[in-house]
């Protein structure tokens, strides 16, 4: 699919997710993919874009049943107008929008919103002064920070996996920030604190082999910070390694 041009138009702060209308619309789109082929009993990867590409997957599942959303990031993109002065970029505030935190041309398209329950949402991969995770745990979504999983890999799947063991499926989303900047600086924002590949391939595996696991979108990666492909190699190795 094509998505939108990315284009700020004049936004300024406090006039919301700016591209918002175009997002809704290629959300539709992308809904009626995702949910046509996970009805037809595929499994589906989505390649490439930000973090907000994870509302055409959820809104899809939403027309199909409940379904759970695991969230991989080095972030928890839970920024709302209520813990920040302004939203704009709606990737920082995917997993808020998911969860029906926004502005209801997002969050409720097609009166489906939320189309994420809060407590079928895990979130994986945040680094220790994330300034969102306060609302996060609030809201009640277990969280493994990125030093958790690197002790332990096994420990967060298998909480998630029990912890989404009722619904009828889920939905991953990995943001490849959710590895440490020495090892994967070709992203929007990369911070040290992240996990390794090894941690990476241990955590997903057991996720995208679960009978309940429909699909899995992939983003963040930026190939122009990468003009040897040096990290696109490594990175294609986790993903291959872990979808065969």
């Amino acid at each position: 699919m094509t998505p939108p041009r990315y284009d700020m138009h004049d936004w300024k702060p406090g006039d919301g997710v700016f591209n918002a209308a175009a997002i809704a619309s290629y959300t539709m789109q992308l809904a009626d993919r995702v949910a046509g082929l996970v009805g037809q009993g595929k499994f589906v990867v989505l390649l490439g874009g930000e973090c907000s590409n994870l509302l055409g997957p959820a809104l899809g599942l939403k027309r199909l049943g409940r379904y759970g959303v695991v969230y991989l990031d080095g972030h928890s993109d839970f920024r709302t107008v209520g813990n920040s002065p302004y939203v704009g970029a709606a990737g920082g505030e995917a997993l808020a929008l998911v969860t029906g935190r926004g502005q209801a041309d997002l969050t409720d398209l097609e009166g489906l919103g939320p189309y994420t329950r809060d407590t079928d949402a895990v979130l994986l991969g945040i680094r220790a002064d994330d300034e969102y995770v306060g609302d996060v745990e609030k809201a009640g979504i277990p969280v493994w920070p990125a030093a958790k999983i690197a002790d332990d890999p096994s420990a967060a799947t298998q909480g998630t996996l029990e912890h989404l063991a009722e619904l009828d499926g889920f939905w991953v989303h990995v943001d490849v920030d959710i590895l440490d900047a020495a090892i994967m600086p070709a992203v929007d924002s990369p911070d040290p604190g992240g996990i390794d590949h090894d941690q990476l391939r241990a955590l997903l595996r057991p996720l995208l082999t679960s009978p309940q696991c429909v699909g899995v979108d992939i983003g963040i990666f930026d190939p122009d910070l990468d003009p040897d492909g040096t990290y696109a190699t490594e990175l294609t190795d986790t993903l291959v390694s872990v979808l065969s």
